[in-house]
């Protein structure tokens, strides 16, 4: 009305992610240790939502500095999904999922280290994306060198969840690691390339050796063969990134020691999953963090010639439906046990390792009633072409919002 510029996000309301800083409101990192501890500056991706218009209506839950794949923590209690209160909403940006898929919010920010964007978009019908570290600038962070923990959009739909990435992307002298996208217009290139003709497409149901739901495995099968009936090429080639688990476990590990090392001396009053993590990381050798290195750079040298011979990879998000929200994490697939408490998600913490784009996409619903997420992988900075993918999956295959949920739920 006043005749001023309009933000291409002006006016719509956003959650922040309880681990990212917000001025003036309190951020917790969902530890008792900081119940009440105010920011006095918002974090660089906030101050960018903001710029575009954004209203950020308040923090989202997760589970204790983001160290998990189900959102409970001490100070705020369990995040439920939408669809089954009973069951987990997935971590660790489960809030924002969760809150999104009730209709309280329209984007949510939130970071990704493991898959902590993609999971909960698997588990509660949304679109959750992973960028290309660099894209969006993370300060403040203890490790600005980076590239493991970033920030990223999660929207209900591609479009929207592109719309939030171009307010976020840019550099920043902030962050050493920050670039320049090689895009304008992310959510305009993402709608002009929501075609499927020509595209190559690998679909690959389990990259991690861990397994998976056979459910889950045949809806994401028939979406990604349903592609060729829209013009892609889709295959199915023998691509394996199982012999990474334990190189990620090594990393993550020594990622958490050097994340946590200025607190060490609360260790002890940290959760029990943040604990782990830490001692684990503490305890790792040179030599083991040298061939945890050396194994990360073959990964990324298989994923280099995957892209090769097609555009964009595609997987389950997930290999299993949501379980029960007072459960820290499935510990058998398929009858199968898991290594550790999350080996389950290795499907997305491999992409991590990978040094890779990727976003989680609904393509069906379980039996039960639970919304299955495909995971579109593609080269650095292949955002719009995953994000238009998505949108035509979306177009595909649209899924309806949660039952209403009783008031006793």
């Amino acid at each position: 009305m006043r005749g001023e510029p309009i933000g291409s996000l002006h006016g719509v309301p956003v959650g922040i992610k309880d681990v990212t800083p917000t001025a003036g409101i309190r951020t917790t990192y969902g530890s008792p240790l900081f119940a009440e501890h105010v920011p006095r500056q918002d974090a660089v991706v906030v101050t960018r939502l903001k710029a575009a218009g954004a209203i950020v209506l308040g923090k989202t839950n997760t589970p204790e500095f983001a160290t998990g794949a189900n959102t409970v923590n001490p100070v705020f209690g369990a995040t439920r999904n939408p669809w089954n209160p009973a069951l987990s909403a997935g971590g660790s940006t489960g809030g924002g999922a969760a809150a999104l898929a009730c209709g309280m919010i329209a984007l949510a920010e939130g970071t990704d280290f493991g898959g902590s964007l993609r999971v909960p978009a698997a588990f509660c019908g949304t679109v959750g994306l992973r960028p290309t570290a660099g894209l969006v600038p993370g300060h403040p962070v203890p490790l600005p060198w980076d590239p493991g923990r970033v920030h990223g959009p999660m929207a209900r739909t591609a479009i929207d969840t592109a719309l939030m990435l171009d307010a976020m992307v840019g550099l920043s002298d902030l962050s050493p690691i920050s670039v320049v996208p090689p895009w304008q217009d992310v959510a305009a290139s993402a709608a002009a390339t929501a075609d499927a003709s020509g595209g190559r497409l690998a679909y690959v149901p389990d990259i991690a050796g861990v397994g998976i739901d056979p459910e889950i495995e045949r809806i994401c099968r028939t979406t990604a063969y349903g592609l060729a009936d829209a013009g892609a090429l889709v295959e199915e080639p023998t691509f394996d990134l199982s012999d990474g688990r334990d190189a990620y476990v090594t990393l993550r590990g020594a990622w958490m020691a050097a994340q946590y090392h200025e607190r060490l001396s609360l260790l002890d009053r940290f959760g029990p999953n943040l604990q782990s993590n830490i001692k684990a990381g503490l305890a790792l050798t040179v030599e083991r963090v040298a061939a945890a290195e050396t194994k990360r750079a073959e990964l990324w040298h298989r994923c280099r010639a995957l892209f090769e011979r097609f555009d964009l990879l595609l997987t389950a998000t997930v290999p299993v439906p949501p379980f029960p929200v007072e459960q820290n994490y499935p510990d058998v697939i398929g009858g199968k046990p898991m290594a550790t408490y999350i080996d389950w998600i290795a499907p997305t913490f491999l992409v991590t390792l990978c040094g890779l784009p990727a976003c989680s996409v609904p393509c069906g619903r379980t039996s039960g009633d639970m919304p299955i997420g495909l995971q579109i992988v593609g080269p650095r900075f292949s955002e719009p072409r995953i994000l238009g993918l998505a949108k035509l999956i979306q177009d595909m295959r649209p899924l309806r919002w949660p039952p209403l949920l009783d008031s006793h739920a």
